[in-house]
């Protein structure tokens, strides 16, 4: 089944050099248990390894969709109709979001290794969301799917 124009999936995950600081961490975590002995470095290269790669995935792993008229962009689900025209941002106009042009009352799912991104006015007047921000690697795409899902 091909799916509509208006489908959009991608999933955020950290980069490559997070993951090799995970080892780095359980190689610290084994060091530091040396000098108990082997069977203690061991359980510290793997327990820790394992801590530092479940932080990593936990935080950066994000799935920004657009499906069934909706943007689901992390846990959050927004119907299309709420909202306005897709903005694309370029590298410098997504951090000038993310640091001082950026509103509290605004929902991000910003990924700070990501250096593209998406903002979406939402135009529901009962909603106090001023606008949607959305950390994505293919800023032309998500645009294009949310503005065919709204028709």
């Amino acid at each position: 089944m091909q799916p509509s124009p208006a489908h959009h999936d991608e999933r955020l995950t950290a980069p490559r050099t997070w993951w090799g600081m995970a080892v780095l961490i359980g190689l610290a975590c084994a060091l530091m248990l040396l000098p108990l002995g082997t069977l203690p470095l061991l359980a510290g290269l793997v327990g820790g390894t394992a801590l530092a790669g479940l932080l990593v995935s936990s935080y950066g792993f994000a799935r920004v969709r657009v499906v069934n008229g909706a943007l689901a962009a992390g846990e959050a689900r927004i119907p299309v109709a709420a909202l306005g025209e897709p903005e694309v941002l370029d590298p410098e106009e997504s951090r000038a979001w993310r640091t001082y042009k950026a509103d509290t009352r605004a929902f991000m799912l910003m990924r700070s290794y990501v250096p593209t991104a998406v903002r979406v006015a939402v135009t529901d007047p009962q909603d106090p969301t001023p606008y949607v921000y959305v950390s994505t690697r293919e800023p032309e795409a998500l645009a294009s799917a949310i503005r065919a899902a709204k028709g």
